[in-house]
């Protein structure tokens, strides 16, 4: 392995299965295709199979033996969550990655999903806790199998998770709810680790974030500064997947562990395992908002 992990150290996926979500674009999108470019049998899970379909057969005109399907997955609507993993638990009866990389980030104007949830907590940590409660027995049937949940340097932002207004029905601030879905998706993963080693399984949980890269979600930062200031900021979206790719694949991560960029501030540059917040780590709020998942996407796991 290079003294800065890179794509190429990404070992062997042959006869591996990956879900990805949001893989049609961004983060995602690289993520899926290099898993695919080593082996792996991928499919990308995505609102819009038009544009699902077009990635993969950019994938696919990249290396003709690549394994692309596409499942059409709606994060924000949990109805049509349950249907997709149906589908993929029948489709897939082991599943080796789940990438819960899907997410929306400063939706400017307060918005819900289908089910009454603010957009942002809705989609990026409800959708994900019910999709990996619904495939997690397929994970769990496979030696070794790994969950990798992306979170961001923005989880930092609040200073915890706004149990007695989780919707923002009292007020809503774009940047302090996009900051509540990212500090849930560590809450969530750390949990689901604790509980996965309690069980004695070989499935891990695992997280990763981007640091600062150039994709879709940066349409709704502010609109007064200049794109040439956000391109010297960030990182091309092929680095910022690196984190998640090194958290799915490295042969030495452990569960529990997060991933992101080992620059100053952890902005840009090559993967390496990061802290997160003391709050992320605090046991009694994992366990609260596990309980309030459960409750709210009425989905229990088996472990």
């Amino acid at each position: 392995m290079s003294a800065k992990w890179t794509a190429s150290d990404v070992p062997d996926q042959s006869g591996r299965v990956a879900i990805v979500t949001g893989a049609n674009s961004g983060l995602g999108y690289d993520t899926a295709a290099i898993l695919a470019d080593k082996g792996a049998r991928v499919v990308l899970a995505v609102r819009n199979v038009d544009k699902g379909n077009d990635a993969a057969a950019r994938i696919k005109q990249a290396n003709a033996r690549a394994d692309v399907v596409v499942q059409q997955l709606d994060l924000s609507s949990l109805d049509n969550v349950r249907a997709a993993a149906d589908r993929l638990r029948a489709d897939y009866p082991r599943i080796d990655l789940l990438i819960n990389n899907a997410g929306v980030m400063y939706v400017p104007t307060r918005e819900l999903t289908k089910d009454g949830f603010e957009m942002q907590f809705g989609t990026n940590h409800l959708g994900h806790f019910a999709l990996t409660g619904l495939l997690l027995d397929n994970l769990l049937s496979v030696d070794a199998s790994r969950v990798v949940t992306i979170s961001s340097v923005g989880h930092r932002i609040i200073a915890k998770i706004r149990f007695d207004d989780l919707n923002f029905d009292g007020g809503y601030n774009r940047v302090a709810a996009y900051g509540q879905s990212k500090l849930a998706n560590l809450l969530f993963t750390y949990e689901l680790q604790r509980r996965l080693a309690a069980k004695g399984a070989s499935t891990v949980a695992l997280a990763a974030h981007p640091g600062f890269s150039d994709t879709e979600l940066m349409r709704y930062l502010p609109g007064f500064i200049p794109d040439f200031i956000w391109k010297m900021a960030t990182q091309p979206a092929d680095r910022g997947a690196l984190p998640t790719l090194r958290a799915a694949t490295d042969p030495s991560a452990r569960g529990g562990q997060y991933y992101g960029p080992d620059g100053i501030g952890e902005v840009k540059g090559y993967p390496k395992v990061v802290a997160s917040s003391a709050q992320s780590h605090n046991q009694d709020i994992q366990r609260r908002l596990w309980a309030v998942s459960q409750e709210l996407t009425g989905v229990a796991y088996p472990v």
